[in-house]
């Protein structure tokens, strides 16, 4: 049975690669497994037939047979388990690897979360500017630690892995914010992420849907 995977029909990120589908669709690039996607309006996915998938009425979700998953971290994680491409063979590797997937999403990602939220719910109070230089600080925290351990490494752990993946897709986030980019070896390590032949696969993918949604 054909994979298929849910995305916004109208996405808040205007198409520039940060929507969480990007992550799933880029796994499934990187390991050559075909799929389909489901496109919904924010309306549709606080319906009862979203929620059954995913009950927080969020993107993305994953359908294959009888197995229906939510979380794009988890989703991630399955297909690499799955599928060769993703995960080393090697225990050890493999098991850093994992754990590096966790660190993007529990460790790296919350700060730069934290940032969208103040900047497009908060900007009207009056303790704004503190608000936001007090996460950008956590975020630089961050990004020096994870900066220091990259060093001129092309990877985290030898090969690319999932746990590239997801760290790389997170680190989209603040691309062009002007905090990556202070981090030399961190720029360069997106950037090798963006020129792999999956990522551009699935950005092009979640590019269209909005270029078909705006009518450009």
């Amino acid at each position: 049975m054909t994979i298929t995977i849910t995305a916004f029909e109208r996405s808040p990120d205007r198409g520039r690669g940060l929507a969480r589908d990007m992550r799933v669709r880029w796994a499934l690039e990187e390991v050559g497994q075909p799929y389909e996607v489901r496109l919904l309006s924010f309306e549709a996915m606080k319906e009862p037939a979203h929620l059954a998938h995913h009950p927080f009425g969020q993107i993305p979700t994953y359908e294959e047979d009888d197995l229906a998953l939510f979380e794009s971290g988890s989703i991630v994680f399955h297909v690499a388990e799955r599928h060769t491409g993703l995960l080393p063979d090697d225990a050890n590797a493999r098991a850093r690897a994992i754990t590096w997937m966790f660190a993007a999403l529990s460790t790296v990602e919350p700060p730069i979360i934290d940032r969208a939220i103040v900047r497009f719910q908060e900007r009207d109070q009056v303790w704004y500017e503190q608000r936001l230089a007090m996460v950008d600080d956590r975020i630089k925290q961050r990004l020096s630690e994870l900066s220091d351990r990259l060093g001129d490494a092309e990877w985290l752990d030898g090969t690319f892995s999932a746990g590239d993946l997801m760290m790389i897709s997170v680190l989209l986030r603040i691309k062009g914010t002007g905090i990556l980019e202070d981090y030399r070896h961190l720029s360069a390590y997106v950037a090798r992420g963006e020129a792999r032949p999956a990522y551009k696969r699935a950005f092009a993918a979640q590019l269209a849907v909005f270029t078909a949604a705006s009518g450009d």
